[in-house]
């Protein structure tokens, strides 16, 4: 359910905090209503107004609108168990809206939230003040190690070279003894090994965004 009146047309200015507001409601995921996050209630006005964006700014389509299944899922297996970061450094890997560092927040965490797309560390920004947490920014954090406790990845294997990058890097940090969890739908660049189910979860979704309006979601932890 929206908790505030439609978006607004485009502003004129590029100020990334202006668009974001302008352009979603705060609204609640379906899967973790613990949350108001700036989210897009319809894909097409929001792809478009990115798209003359993009021209001005050069930036990315909008993942960070919209809260996608493997995060819902991942988030809330974090409120459920949240022994699990409590007192830990997290990293949101590819944080997206924020949900899942928000999540972690919540729990107690101390957290890096995680994006190469500016418009996204905006929405973290502004979806972490507007639920009162603080949640450190992050750009491309792939073959780092800060020595997280904990490394969370929200639907993140959607895309061939976005797997094949991360994948390696995401074992190395659970060799050396990290907690590794990845939200995932069945995308199709999920590993098939290496893995093991944590929680299983049917999330609302939406036609606009998948080819079903109920995703089956696993919570998975990536062992070395």
């Amino acid at each position: 359910m929206n908790d505030a009146a439609p978006p607004t047309p485009p502003p004129s200015s590029c100020d990334p905090a202006d668009f974001i507001r302008s352009q979603t409601v705060l609204a609640r995921a379906p899967l973790v209503p613990e949350f108001r996050l700036y989210l897009a209630t319809e894909i097409t006005p929001i792809w478009r107004a990115t798209e003359d964006y993009l021209a001005r700014e050069g930036i990315d389509p909008p993942y960070w609108a919209f809260a996608w299944a493997g995060g819902q899922a991942l988030a809330r297996h974090v409120l459920d168990h949240p022994e699990l970061v409590r007192g830990k450094t997290v990293l949101d890997f590819g944080s997206g809206s924020g949900l899942v560092a928000l999540a972690a927040a919540r729990a107690g965490a101390v957290v890096t939230a995680a994006d190469t797309d500016g418009l996204a560390r905006a929405a973290i920004t502004l979806n972490a003040a507007e639920n009162g947490f603080d949640v450190a920014l992050a750009v491309d954090v792939i073959g780092a190690d800060e020595g997280w406790d904990a490394v969370l990845a929200g639907d993140m294997f959607y895309e061939r070279t976005l797997a094949a990058r991360a994948l390696p890097w995401l074992r190395a940090l659970a060799r050396r003894g990290a907690l590794v969890l990845a939200g995932d739908p069945g995308r199709a660049y999920k590993p098939e090994d290496g893995i093991v189910e944590c929680a299983r979860h049917d999330v609302p979704t939406t036609r606009e965004l998948e080819d079903r309006e109920m995703r089956e979601t696993v919570v998975w932890r990536l062992t070395p």
